[in-house]
């Protein structure tokens, strides 16, 4: 389950340490978006090829209801799938607003991962 999720968990920190929260945004909402749809794969709950996290954690929330209040505080993090990513956007994140992007990322990330069976290997 962790795979992909987890590696943009990581590089949402490794941005951050390197002092880039705007990549480390990106990674944190990648995260997120990650571990819902991998959610959603193990429930065959068929998801469209969109970032939008509230979606997204509607569907989850309908297969396990324990996950609706982080998901939709999640949602969030939807604006960092393009948010800063073209030219012309007026600044870049706060490091604040990194580090809670990516602190609730890894809520989400740890809230899924628990509800799944445990893949040989991941963690």
């Amino acid at each position: 389950m962790a795979g992909q999720a987890e590696m943009d968990l990581k590089a949402a920190a490794d941005e951050l340490t390197a002092l880039s929260p705007f990549t480390a945004v990106f990674h944190a909402q990648q995260a997120a978006e990650k571990a819902m749809k991998r959610f959603l794969s193990w429930h065959d709950v068929p998801f469209r090829k969109a970032p939008d996290l509230a979606e997204i954690g509607h569907q989850c929330a309908g297969v396990d209801r324990s996950l609706e209040s982080l998901l939709m505080r999640a949602a969030a993090l939807t604006q960092y799938a393009w948010k800063f990513r073209y030219p012309g956007e007026p600044e870049e994140p706060l490091r604040q607003e990194a580090e809670f992007s990516i602190a609730l990322a890894r809520e989400v990330f740890d809230a899924i991962v628990s509800l799944l069976p445990q893949e040989p290997g991941l963690t």
